[in-house]
């Protein structure tokens, strides 16, 4: 009788341990991705952006536009739920203040950002980790600039892991930073590019987004610009038409242009 209850509970704490490690081991618990909008870009990914994972966007050039597009890809997740941005202390000095007009211009209702600035970038991912247990948020956008020693393989597994817990989309926003090894669903790398005319005042945004990591299929880059009136990504209106064989491909992590060869890390 003890024999058959220690093979019992030892069953018990082996599903328990598999089902703790589903998300690393590709036996995730998947929900059904979200459409960025961008018809090109979805055909790519699993139909959308896949919520309950982590995700990473790096800046090709301006900060600016990274954080733009990390808060576009939040917004389209978060559905009705509160989406938490985690900064470090110094990042409005170096990066720009993130602000109440600038995500109203977005689309995005300010209201239903919270804001959070830790000491250092351990606090910050610690933060993040926490926070992805909470079910009142959509989304977590841990911001981490550079290449941080506590940022690692290891650390991106347990954001993962979080997220993937309670259905709470992970975004590492990486400002002047590279490339490292990473359990990340998606990467990306954002650069500016000039708006299509449009009749309003003001152009909408739009972004040089490069798909350099996607676990469920191919990569590729693409001009996405950002509609605030719907909240989704969409093709510049002045963009022809294109079919999937024109999306220009790229490794899933060597760079895309010439100046981004000293990036190159595995993973």
């Amino acid at each position: 009788m003890d024999t058959l209850l220690k093979k019992i509970e030892g069953t018990k704490a082996f599903e328990g341990t598999r089902a703790l490690l589903n998300p690393i081991s590709g036996e995730s618990r998947q929900r059904p991705a979200i459409a960025t909008g961008h018809v090109d870009a979805d055909s790519v990914l699993p139909g959308g952006i896949l919520p309950g994972v982590l995700h990473e966007v790096f800046a090709g050039d301006m900060s600016a536009a990274a954080c733009g597009f990390a808060a576009g890809l939040a917004h389209r997740v978060r559905g009705k739920k509160r989406l938490l941005w985690i900064r470090q202390d110094y990042a409005a000095l170096e990066h720009g203040e993130i602000c109440a007009t600038g995500l109203a211009e977005l689309g995005i209702d300010p209201s239903m950002v919270l804001m959070l600035r830790a000491a250092n970038a351990p606090d910050v991912l610690k933060a993040a980790t926490d926070a992805l247990s909470c079910f009142a948020l959509g989304a977590v956008i841990a911001e981490v600039p550079g290449n941080p020693r506590i940022l690692d393989l290891v650390a991106t597994r347990r954001l993962t892991l979080g997220a993937q817990n309670k259905g709470v989309t992970a975004i590492l926003l990486r400002p002047c930073a590279h490339p490292e090894p990473s359990a990340a669903e998606t990467r990306w790398t954002i650069r500016t590019t000039a708006s299509a005319e449009h009749d309003e005042d003001w152009g909408r945004p739009c972004f040089d987004a490069a798909l350099t990591r996607n676990r469920h299929g191919e990569t590729g880059r693409w001009a996405m610009e950002w509609n605030p009136d719907d909240g989704v990504f969409a093709k510049p209106a002045d963009q022809p038409a294109t079919d999937h064989g024109s999306v220009a491909a790229a490794t899933a992590n060597g760079p895309l242009a010439a100046q981004d060869r000293n990036w190159r890390r595995a993973g």
